[in-house]
């Protein structure tokens, strides 16, 4: 019998674990850090889902308000993570804990110091801090103030927050992430999504679908300025993107059914190729790339006659789009879904009968 050859993982591959700081950091209130979209979001389980309020209710229990305590427990947590033998930790900067409200000119030197000490203690051990400048954590005063990223003026206190972090952090972090699961946006029928991502509850008398795109449109000008910003600071770090990704099949092989999967997938594809990668995988021109993406933020989704074009789609934003265009992209998989024709909604995601569901319904 032959000897099986063994395979080995190649030299410096990052094999780690991840958090995100909305859920696992806790001291929600120390540190003069402000309040998040998801400080005001309470506990769900697997038949009630979790409730959104713009404040917090005495009635109600908030789990992140004390996630597993890593604000006070990092030290410990930190070692327990490197006896596992994991040479990168993905976790994210809470925003509010930098820029408090979100539009301060000036950032909380206290919440920069605990991140500090948190990479400090990540080297110590040899591992490899990636993080996440954005996940489920922005601040809820921009939320309430400005209606959260439906406002364009967001991309400016993003890309401040994006500069803070580079310059503190530049000889201690190599590796960033923008946004976390930015195409979530895409499932409107969820609130959770639009809420955890982008600080907006969509409203009964507006044209969702549009609201979406352009919300995601903002966070696309958003990301491609901070990786411009990341390169100017230190051209040696490398910045990326989170997906969340997983494969939609089709339900059959009828062929109406085999044309919903493929443009479900495209939904999904949209927010990597073109504010992710596009220019780099395909080597496109500015021009077929700038016809292709104002096609579909306009054409597929009528403007509101009451606002210009300029306000949804700039010149300026094309250039950040070709100039920012990031150096990898993540993902996370749950799972797979199926998707089949449906005669008023095109196509529609349903839930896979042939396989097992997990006991929330996954």
């Amino acid at each position: 019998m032959e000897e099986m050859k063994v395979t080995k993982f190649p030299e410096g591959f990052l094999w780690g674990g991840a958090v995100a700081a909305n859920q696992y950091e806790g001291g929600y209130q120390e540190g003069h850090k402000g309040l998040s979209v998801t400080d005001v979001m309470s506990a769900g389980d697997v038949d009630h889902p979790r409730e959104i309020s713009y404040e917090i209710l005495d009635d109600k229990y908030y789990p992140n308000h004390y996630g597993i305590d890593f604000y006070h427990h990092y030290k410990e947590d930190i070692k327990l993570f490197a006896e596992m033998g994991f040479k990168c930790f993905r976790l994210s900067i809470s925003w509010p804990r930098i820029y408090p409200q979100g539009d301060e000119l000036e950032p909380n030197e206290e919440g920069l110091e605990y991140y500090d000490h948190v990479f400090d203690e990540c080297l110590k051990y040899g591992i490899e801090p990636i993080v996440t400048l954005s996940h489920f954590e922005m601040p809820l005063y921009l939320a309430k103030k400005y209606g959260g990223w439906r406002n364009r003026q967001l991309i400016t206190f993003f890309e401040r927050y994006a500069i803070t972090c580079f310059k503190r952090y530049s000889k201690k972090v190599k590796y960033w992430m923008t946004f976390n699961e930015i195409n979530n946006l895409i499932d409107t029928d969820n609130p959770f999504n639009a809420w955890t991502g982008a600080g907006v509850l969509y409203e009964d008398n507006e044209n969702i679908e549009q609201t979406m795109y352009q919300i995601s449109h903002y966070q696309f000008v958003a990301s491609a300025r901070a990786v411009q910003r990341a390169k100017e600071i230190n051209a040696s770090m490398q910045v990326g993107c989170m997906l969340h990704f997983g494969p939609i099949y089709p339900s059959s092989c009828n062929p109406q059914d085999i044309l919903a999967g493929i443009k479900a997938m495209d939904k999904r594809y949209f927010f990597s190729a073109f504010q992710y990668g596009r220019y780099h995988i395909l080597g496109l021109v500015n021009p077929i790339v700038a016809i292709i993406y104002a096609y579909f933020l306009i054409c597929l989704n009528p403007l509101d006659k009451s606002k210009p074009i300029k306000d949804r789609l700039t010149d300026e934003d094309l250039k950040d789009l070709k100039r920012g265009t990031v150096d990898y992209i993540g993902f996370s998989y749950y799972k797979s879904t199926i998707a089949e024709y449906d005669k008023i909604h095109d196509f529609i995601e349903v839930q896979n009968p042939l396989l097992k569901k997990s006991d929330w319904g996954w």
